[in-house]
């Protein structure tokens, strides 16, 4: 069991380096520490190197995404729940892939790995409740939506962000036509 006071530490620090990365990306250790209101020797004993740290700030991205689902289909139809969710994602990618050059080949490639399945699946979920109701076309399948939604974050941003109006093309594909 983690104490109360050492699983706020570990948010902190999360939060306070989610912020300073999305600063900055070269930001260091000290300065993450420094934000977060904590000894260096705590940050070190939750996260011992700057990958980790790196790591668990996306990991921790993945989660709070993947986490959204339930509240969304709640809040709205599957096709617009799976647009806000994309959207979501996309700013998210967008953040992840400045962190993307921090990190060795081999933890971005543990980090893909860790985060395909519950993408895929929140994905999966979404789909299938536009499936249900009629919304979303019963042969759209979660990889390739992703596949397509790869694009959207890897598209310039700006002095236009593309990735809106990408998102509509790909939605109205998978539209019902009746």
């Amino acid at each position: 069991m983690v104490r109360s006071d050492a699983r706020e530490n570990r948010a902190r620090i999360l939060a306070a380096a989610r912020e300073a990365f999305a600063e900055d990306g070269g930001a260091s250790m000290n300065q993450v520490a420094q934000r977060a209101g904590v000894g260096a020797g705590t940050l070190y004993r939750n996260f011992p190197t700057r990958e980790a740290l790196l790591l668990a700030v996306y990991q921790d991205e993945v989660t709070r995404i993947v986490g959204t689902v339930p509240d969304l289909l709640d809040r709205v139809p599957p096709l617009e729940a799976l647009r806000l969710w994309t959207t979501d994602l996309v700013e998210a990618m967008r953040r992840k892939h400045g962190l993307g050059d921090a990190l060795s080949p081999g933890a971005h490639q543990a980090v893909t790995e860790q985060s395909y399945g519950p993408v895929v699946a929140a994905i999966t979920e979404l789909l299938d409740a536009g499936k249900k109701d009629g919304s979303i076309r019963a042969d759209a399948d979660p990889g390739d939506f992703l596949q397509l939604t790869g694009a959207l974050w890897r598209a310039a941003s700006g002095p236009v962000d593309r990735a809106p109006h990408m998102l509509a093309l790909i939605l109205d594909g998978l539209r019902t036509h009746r």
